[in-house]
């Protein structure tokens, strides 16, 4: 049977079991690690999975054609990962990138909104279910064993802003802000002016909201604008999380555009997933039901359009499994609040969720997927020319913040509430996480 050859040559470590449709069992694997046992319901779906497993596996899972009896979706997710080093990754030719450019990664105006919405105006208190407190929904930063989340999303934030250099008074744009926790942690930590753009219209209310809720509003500003639409002249840019979305086809009008907006002696800091194997294409299932319209890029692809585009990279640093021990933390989240996120929507989108995590994590611990922050400028002096700038600032940002700048008694008189360090919100947000989780529910 050629479906039991193909799976015998890819699981060669492991314990699987497939049980196929009339009872015959296929066991895969050297036996080691825990066992995992799943069965395929029906001749229909072994059909599917056997004609194109990048799709199949994850839609059976989905509709219940595939049935865990013995382990988690999980286990059998990083058994797979376990053994991707017995199944080479597929290189894309130039023909296809060419046609799935056209075709899926074209991303004009309205399709870019369109694929947007589809991930991103999912209701808000879902997200809050396996998120940080400050909804930060990108790589955190592990800077050692044992941090928690909370503690790993506010070292992101400093990492960032060290990388920034910012100053007090600078104009800064965060390109796919997010729900605003980056744009008002900048503002609070650097007194700076931040104009954040999404395409997400669930988005743009959360960071307005919060914005409003801290007092801030007059200098964290947040509008429903495609990057290629902004205008203006910026001192520093940021984008973690968006340039994925871009699409291979807008690449150079992307790097155009931030070189455009950045003043002259101005820095960008770009935080993207990263691929290791080169030119490639998205995986199907993540194309079609998780990120439509996404492209994860290689190095390869993106530093010719930021020379064409005349900025020069100032420093490039590569995050490895920090993004595998993020997706980790949001997994076991959302599996202890499973029950909740099933009432707001269905069974069925939890195990969409469930596969999405899962097979998110594994592309970072066996794929070579990871996380690149490249420092971007027009001047090649911009920036120190070492290193080091990098740890100092950021632990003065994790320091108890020092109203001097801006006294306390001038804050409220401009209605904002005492500025807190990186560090601060932090323990803020574990303090949150533990009262909620008390209450039985996320915190708000």
């Amino acid at each position: 049977m050629a479906f039991q050859a193909y799976l015998q040559s890819v699981i060669r470590e492991g314990d699987l079991t497939v049980r196929l449709p009339g009872g015959r069992e296929i066991v895969l694997g050297d036996g080691s690690g825990p066992p995992v046992v799943v069965r395929i319901a029906t001749a229909r779906w072994l059909a599917r999975i056997a004609a194109n497993p990048s799709m199949g596996v994850g839609e059976a899972y989905m509709d219940g054609g595939l049935v865990l009896e013995r382990g988690t979706i999980h286990d059998l997710a990083d058994l797979i990962g376990r053994n991707a080093k017995h199944r080479p990754l597929k290189q894309a030719g130039a023909l296809s990138r060419w046609w799935l450019d056209r075709r899926l990664m074209a991303n004009a105006r309205r399709a870019a909104r369109r694929n947007v919405a589809h991930h991103y105006d999912l209701s808000v208190d879902f997200y809050r279910r396996f998120l940080d407190p400050d909804m930060q929904y990108s790589c955190a930063y592990f800077p050692r064993p044992g941090v928690s989340l909370e503690e790993a999303q506010a070292a992101k934030k400093r990492h960032l802003a060290a990388k920034l250099l910012l100053a007090p008074g600078q104009k800064v744009l965060d390109i796919g802000c997010g729900w605003g926790g980056l744009a008002l942690s900048l503002v609070r930590a650097a007194e700076v002016q931040v104009d954040g753009v999404t395409l997400s219209t669930e988005q743009l209310a959360t960071a307005t909201s919060r914005a409003e809720a801290a007092g801030l509003a007059s200098r964290a500003r947040f509008s429903l604008t495609d990057y290629r639409d902004v205008q203006g002249r910026y001192d520093r840019i940021v984008s973690v999380g968006m340039f994925e979305h871009v699409g291979r086809p807008n690449y150079q009008t992307y790097f155009d555009q931030v070189a455009r907006l950045l003043t002259d002696d101005g820095v960008a800091v770009v935080h993207s997933i990263g691929r290791a194997d080169g030119p490639s294409f998205t995986q199907p299932w993540i194309a079609k039901y998780i990120f439509p319209g996404g492209y994860i890029p290689s190095l390869s692809e993106v530093l010719p359009r930021v020379e064409q585009a005349g900025l020069v990279v100032t420093d490039i640093e590569i995050l490895r499994l920090h993004y595998a021990e993020t997706l980790k933390a949001w997994r076991e989240r959302f599996a202890a609040h499973r029950e909740e996120i099933a009432a707001f929507y269905d069974e069925r989108f939890c195990r969409m969720w469930e596969f999405y995590l899962s097979l998110s994590e594994i592309a970072f611990r066996y794929r070579g997927h990871f996380v690149f922050q490249m420092q971007l400028a027009k001047k090649v002096d911009a920036a120190p020319i070492t290193r080091d700038y990098i740890a100092r600032a950021e632990a003065r940002l994790a320091e108890p913040v020092r109203q001097v700048a801006l006294p306390v008694a001038a804050r409220a008189a401009r209605g904002e509430r005492p500025a807190r360090s990186l560090d601060e919100e932090a323990a803020r947000g574990r303090s949150r996480s533990s009262d909620a989780a008390a209450q039985g529910s996320s915190p708000p």
